[in-house]
């Protein structure tokens, strides 16, 4: 059994942003050398998330609309977490998208389904933050 590690760090130029990450993932599998295993990559930030879905523009749009019916930014004044930060909408979007995903790897593949992706999730953005990826197999 081996496994492996690494971070990928981010800082994105907006508030909100979804961003493929799924050939860094690839890169981390190709490094590790495993071919049969698991990959779990996982948002190390409380206002961000890692998820499996379609890299199709619209869905993205569609997102972020949902996303801010049910988790509006603003009135910042609506939420009792704002106070030394206004990111409380922030981490309900987390809350709702998840933390992280678990990818089996199969002949050293990520054994993914149609259209399947994995995305990294910025619902706070402008400064500097990480995904972990922690591969372990054979």
């Amino acid at each position: 059994m081996k496994s492996y590690r690494k971070e990928l760090w981010f800082e994105t130029k907006r508030r909100r942003e979804f961003i493929n990450i799924t050939p860094d993932v690839e890169k981390c599998l190709a490094k590790s050398g495993i071919k049969e295993g698991f990959a779990l990559v996982n948002a190390m930030h409380i206002t961000a998330s890692v998820f499996i879905n379609d890299d199709e523009s619209g869905l993205h749009h569609d997102f972020e609309v949902w996303l801010e019916k049910l988790a509006p930014e603003k009135p910042y004044s609506q939420y009792k977490h704002n106070g030394l930060e206004d990111n409380a909408d922030g981490h309900l979007k987390r809350s709702i998208m998840g933390r992280e995903v678990v990818v089996a790897i199969t002949d050293g593949q990520l054994d993914f389904g149609p259209w399947e992706q994995i995305f990294y999730g910025e619902f706070d953005g402008n400064r500097k933050k990480r995904v972990l990826v922690k591969i372990i197999g054979k």
